[in-house]
């Protein structure tokens, strides 16, 4: 019985942390470490990967002219208030060069409520995390270390990403 019971528990674990699948989900065989990620905010001010270290971060690169990330970011903004992820942070990071008043109005159109709009630096980020386009998310740990990124659009509240993913959290 014990045995059973030890068996059962451990088949559950790797259950639980098998990937989901999703087509264009890539999972790092290795985590991969950036020194000093910076991003600005709607202000200007730059914001530090590193000052949320202990959290699990999703950095999503998109643009307004972008239909793949104008399908997906509704799904993206409710992940933000998903109870099962209460130690995320989202940072939808716009690296197609709009300004704030453009990317404010793609929200709005989208009605977009938890997440905050954020731009690419001067030193071209998405050039520094070799993006092949967008959208692309790119999943941190609380060590703030890449373990996977999603090339293309998926939808954020798929049960079988949200149980994966949690895993992180």
């Amino acid at each position: 019985m014990r045995f059973l019971i030890i068996f059962i528990f451990i088949l559950s674990s790797a259950i639980a942390n098998e990937a989901p699948k999703i087509k264009n989900l890539v999972i790092n065989n290795e985590l991969k470490i950036y020194d000093n990620i910076t991003f600005l905010d709607g202000d200007k001010k730059s914001v530090k990967l590193s000052d949320y270290r202990g959290n699990l971060v999703l950095l999503n690169f998109w643009a307004t002219w972008c239909a793949p990330c104008k399908e997906e970011m509704p799904s993206l903004d409710s992940l933000k208030k998903n109870p099962k992820l209460d130690n995320i942070k989202i940072f939808p990071i716009n690296i197609g060069k709009d300004s704030l008043k453009k990317s404010k109005n793609f929200f709005k159109e989208l009605n977009i409520k938890n997440l905050n709009i954020y731009f690419d630096n001067h030193k071209t980020l998405a050039k520094d995390l070799k993006l092949r386009g967008v959208p692309t998310t790119i999943l941190f740990n609380k060590d703030g270390k890449e373990f996977a990124r999603i090339i293309g659009s998926i939808n954020f509240n798929d049960e079988e990403f949200i149980e994966w993913i949690k895993n992180f959290n």
